[in-house]
Parts: structure tokens; C-alpha cells; sequence
């Protein structure tokens, strides 16, 4: 039984929804995002609510349902307020800079490592070892900040590398000498 997919979505004032066929389309104040859906749902607007609800009563659709609704509750939370993820460099030399349409990292390797910034994101470099990664699409800004955290991802022993703002290394104890 999905349990998410039977609450409603509140839709705020300044976001319009439209059901085209198998496309849901959200249009907000920082942008628009389209999501496309099997027909086997119908989606109903009312009183600043928007219902989801399927025709059948099959497993797969039950998980896709849910899944379904909490995409529709991203693009609404995207385009009213942007998503936002935090990363840190901890480690000597390490850090960040962004130059244009490019993030270099500094992770102490050879030679910097280069990202191409997508044109729908956005990164507010907050000091040399901290940056911020923010944008309307909840899965795109998540996926570049796993990205850029596989470059050099936080060790157990000193607690070096990238990590999200707020996460915990659980450390290891060391060698011990006799």
C-alpha cells in the first residue's frame, strides 16, 4: 500500500501545474521542470491541492505511484525554494575555485581535476574549502555533488577528503605501537 502516494501535494500561489497528456509541467519563480507519467495515473488539481491517484491496484504501480509523487513534491519544492547541498574539503591543500563555467579542484593529486558547471546549476564558492551547490532540480544537484565527493571521499583514519556539510567520519583507530 503506498502511503505517500495517497497524501496530497500543497501548491503554493506562485507555482502553476499543467497535465498535458503523460507530462506533468511545474512553473515556478526559478523556473519550470516537466516530469513524464504512465497513464495508469490519474492527476486531479483542486483547492491548491494536487490528488494523485492510480486506475489499477498492481504492485508495480502502487511503488510507482509513490515514486511518482514524491517526484511531483521535488519539482514543487524546486521551483519555490532551490535545493541546496554543502561540501568541505578537509586536508591540508585542499580546496576549491570556480572559474566561469568550470569547478577546479585542489585535492592533492598531480594535477587539478576540472568539472564543467551545468547551465542549470549554480556554485557559490563560500570560502577556498567550501562550496555550494544549489539549482531547481533535486536529482541534478545531488548527482554533481556525489560526483565532485567520488573525487577524493572522506578516509576513517584522519578524516580527509570531501564531505557534506553536517556528516559524521566515524574514525578508526590507528596502529598501535609495542
Amino acid at each position: 500500500m503506498s502511503r505517500i502516494g495517497k497524501k496530497p501535494i500543497d501548491i503554493p500561489k506562485d507555482v502553476t501545474i499543467t497535465c498535458l497528456d503523460e507530462k506533468v509541467m511545474v512553473k515556478g519563480k526559478h523556473g519550470t521542470l516537466e516530469q513524464s507519467v504512465s497513464n495508469s495515473l490519474d492527476i486531479t488539481q483542486e483547492n491548491n491541492k494536487l490528488i494523485i491517484s492510480r486506475k489499477e491496484n498492481t504492485k508495480k504501480l502502487r511503488e510507482y505511484h509513490g515514486l511518482i509523487r514524491a517526484l511531483v513534491q521535488n519539482m514543487v519544492t524546486g521551483v519555490t525554494d532551490k535545493f541546496t547541498k554543502t561540501l568541505i574539503a578537509e586536508g591540508v591543500g585542499y580546496k576549491f575555485q570556480v572559474d566561469k563555467s568550470n569547478l577546479i579542484l585542489n585535492m592533492g593529486y598531480t594535477h587539478p581535476i576540472e568539472f564543467v558547471i551545468p547551465k542549470d546549476l549554480t556554485i557559490k564558492l563560500e570560502s577556498p574549502t567550501k562550496i555550494s551547490i544549489s539549482g531547481i532540480d533535486k536529482e541534478k544537484v545531488g548527482f554533481l555533488a556525489a560526483k565532485v565527493r567520488d573525487i577524493r571521499p572522506p578516509e576513517p583514519y584522519k578524516g580527509k577528503g570531501i564531505l557534506y556539510e553536517g556528516e559524521k567520519i566515524i574514525r578508526k583507530a590507528g596502529k598501535t605501537g609495542k
